[in-house]
């Protein structure tokens, strides 16, 4: 990743930046100086965007809330400090759904982002506006943040490669919370190499090597469960998903097939979508005050859009018909989750696998005009479907990685998912490495 990544910022312009850096051309010019110096750094003179629920000194940081448009942090997020540290350059802050809360890229008073190989098309969500940019060659790689697939979903859908840290892993200071037990920061780019370079960024780890060139895949031992990840798909996906496997074997890995049980897939959603809803209104409460940011959790409630706010009180806020009591939090907690860890323990231990291998979504991306329901086959679906295969790495605080795969008969990009287990980053980053060069170019015939 070089400044020479940087371009073709005036060709697309859908509604994927909030805010563009003024700073941006003085702080260019002083990266130039002191590369001429002999100064070096990992990310000297690089622009990289910055998800808009990130803290961001002396920039804007709306949340995606109309109120807070002009709210400008005294504070960087602590992501955002260490790529500053490393010598990048804010270029701007990303557009996203409103508070990190949905999966299409709407964003009421600020814009729909499009999707920039489909503009008639969502972008996914809710680091729109990171994986958009992106995918439109505006920036190599962009900041985000994933409680149930909020980096996955997106980048799959516009064809990038989206990277979910192990929970904890990144520092989530300074960055607008859903839920404690499930966010993740992360990043979005275009390639795993550049992912690899803002995670060593981040952590202060080693960067893995991953200029050795290794012939094919093979010793890569990998597990896929059909009956739950292929069960509501689209048919192009499914075909292309079929596809990567042989591919796969092709090149040498060992895919086994597992079946995780009928009610994993169940059991995984109800308790991550039950945590997600408990936890809400203490973390961002928490955030709020933490930070002096100038809107009470009330106030973020009353500027949702209208569709939003309903769902928030009936849901979130504890009187709400649908809120999640103690009880069936602490049930999902300490019940439902490690039934579902052992599940996925078991499939890796028994066939000792480094990762289990799903599409990241059950559909390409949907029309913007009907991306609140939309059909999967015969069936009619909403947008929440579009985290059913990513939302079991963030329950279980797995590493996750989606790469393109290839795109449909309709040419719009496929991703496939690649989850490992905690504390596996490096390693899956060099996995998806791999991966990426046997799936290069890839096409539904």
């Amino acid at each position: 990743m070089s400044r020479r990544d940087f371009g073709h910022c005036h060709q697309y312009q859908p509604v994927h930046h909030r805010h563009v850096n003024p700073t941006l051309p003085s702080a260019a010019r002083a990266a130039d100086k002191a590369r001429a110096a002999g100064a070096s750094a990992p990310l000297l003179g690089v622009p990289l965007g910055v998800k808009d629920s990130y803290l961001t000194r002396g920039l804007p940081t709306s949340l995606g809330l109309e109120p807070l448009a002009n709210f400008i942090p005294q504070e960087d997020a602590a992501a955002v400090s260490a790529i500053k540290e490393a010598g990048a350059l804010v270029f701007g802050k990303n557009n996203l759904v409103e508070v990190s809360f949905g999966l299409t890229g709407h964003n009421a008073a600020f814009g729909q982002v499009k999707n920039p190989v489909s503009r008639d098309r969502v972008s996914g969500g809710s680091s729109s506006g990171s994986a958009a940019s992106v995918a439109a060659g505006i920036v190599p790689a962009s900041l985000g943040g994933d409680t149930i697939g909020s980096i996955r979903v997106p980048a799959s859908l516009c064809g990038v490669v989206g990277f979910k840290p192990t929970t904890d892993r990144w520092p989530r200071g300074g960055v607008a919370p859903i839920s404690h037990t499930l966010d993740t920061t992360g990043v979005i780019a275009r390639g795993v190499a550049d992912c690899a370079l803002v995670d060593q960024v981040v952590t202060g780890g080693s960067v893995p090597d991953l200029s050795t060139e290794v012939s094919g895949l093979k010793g890569v031992r990998l597990v896929y469960a059909p009956r739950q990840f292929l069960d509501l798909i689209d048919q192009d996906l499914e075909t292309r998903f079929r596809e990567v496997v042989k591919q796969l074997r092709g090149a040498g890995a060992e895919i086994i097939e597992v079946d995780l049980g009928d009610d994993f897939s169940g059991l995984a959603s109800s308790a991550t979508w039950c945590i997600m809803f408990h936890e809400t209104i203490g973390a961002l409460s928490e955030f709020l005050r933490q930070h002096n940011v100038p809107l009470s959790f009330e106030g973020v409630v009353d500027s949702l859009k209208p569709e939003l706010q309903g769902a928030w009180r009936y849901m979130i806020l504890p009187d709400g018909g649908g809120a999640t009591s103690p009880e069936t939090y602490q049930d999902a907690l300490t019940v439902s989750r490690p039934k579902v860890q052992r599940r996925l323990n078991a499939a890796f231990a028994e066939h000792g696998a480094q990762a289990i291998l799903q599409p990241t979504t059950p559909c390409t991306a949907p029309l913007i005009e009907q991306q609140a329901k939309f059909l999967i086959g015969e069936r009619e679906v909403n947008d929440l479907v579009l985290a059913n295969h990513t939302l079991v790495a963030s329950l279980l605080g797995l590493p996750g990685i989606s790469i393109p795969a290839g795109t449909s008969r309709g040419g719009l990009p496929i991703g496939i998912e690649l989850d490992a287990p905690a504390n596996g980053d490096r390693h899956l980053l060099g996995l998806a490495h791999r991966i990426e060069g046997v799936l290069a170019g890839s096409v539904i015939d």
